[in-house]
């Protein structure tokens, strides 16, 4: 493959590969809570971080990473506490963080509008070598959480109350997941882009629930969706110079489709299958459940 030969196509696919893992890891978690735009707000906040990064004459990764986070932190605090009014403060920090990252472009050296697109949208040619290495180290937190805490995080998820019940410090792991959103969106920025980051954290998440209901089987699907999209949109970038980010979500919406047109006819036939299992003159809502093995635990 004759794009391996350049420098800038390299540091791309090793950020797709980055993309495609992190983004549907801790999309999972976002759509157990409900939360699948979480992405898309945290995204505008950290256009402020790119612009401050550009003001400040600094790494826009790393101020889109420390911007992004204290908005998490943020929003879950109005989450918590802002009750009748906290769509409205959510409201003012996604767009206040959007007019911030605009304003903080504008008025530094040089500055222009056009300095952003390439942070909203994805670009190929842009990924510098410090932004692989920040985006590597970045990507090595979000799988450590994800992966580490998934038990934690995935109760959470799950049933708040049952969680705490059960002794989980449910604020902090609210916290960590957020914070961890937030930085997979700094991680995507410059492959996927802020504004359609969102897109790859819950699309994939939502194909792969599709073909399986097991919390194991999910991950380890949506994080290959992931993978594969984004290695795909990457390489489909290159040789058809269409931009990056908006390929790779084409792909992942379309890998939903097709899983979702194959996934229909499997379940009609699990549900006949349920059907004719069922005995004769016993309803189902007054069977008996079968009781569940050791082994027929669902893996998390």
């Amino acid at each position: 493959m004759d794009l391996l030969n350049y420098a800038f196509m390299q540091r791309a696919l090793i950020a797709a590969v980055l993309v495609g893992i992190t983004a549907p890891a801790i999309g999972i978690y976002l759509v157990q809570r409900r939360q699948p735009l979480m992405g898309d707000g945290i995204g505008h906040v950290a256009m402020t971080g790119v612009g401050l990064g550009f003001l400040l004459n600094a790494s826009p990764v790393w101020m889109a990473t420390a911007v992004s986070a204290l908005g998490s932190v943020l929003m879950e605090l109005i989450r918590w506490y802002g009750k009748t009014r906290g769509d409205i403060a959510l409201a003012m920090l996604f767009y206040g963080g959007m007019a911030g990252g605009v304003m903080f472009v504008n008025i530094a050296p040089g500055g222009s509008n056009a300095n952003l697109m390439s942070y909203l949208f994805g670009s190929l040619s842009t990924v510098a070598p410090s932004d692989v290495t920040a985006i590597m180290i970045l990507a090595a937190f979000v799988v450590a959480v994800t992966l580490g805490l998934r038990r934690q995080l995935f109760a959470v998820s799950q049933d708040e109350e049952f969680a705490r019940v059960t002794g989980l410090p449910v604020r902090a792991l609210n916290l960590l997941t957020a914070v961890t959103a937030a930085v997979t969106v700094t991680v995507a920025m410059r492959v996927v882009g802020l504004i359609l980051v969102s897109a790859l954290m819950v699309v994939p998440v939502a194909a792969a629930q599709q073909l399986t209901r097991s919390f194991a089987a999910t991950f380890a699907i949506a994080v290959a969706i992931g993978v594969t999209v984004s290695i795909g949109g990457t390489v489909t970038s290159f040789y058809q110079d269409v931009p990056p980010g908006a390929t790779i979500v084409l792909l992942t919406i379309g890998a939903f489709v097709v899983l979702t047109a194959l996934a229909t006819p499997l379940a009609r036939r699990r549900a006949r299958a349920a059907a004719a299992a069922q005995p004769a003159g016993d309803p189902a809502e007054c069977s008996i459940p079968v009781t569940r093995g050791a082994g027929d635990e669902v893996g998390v």
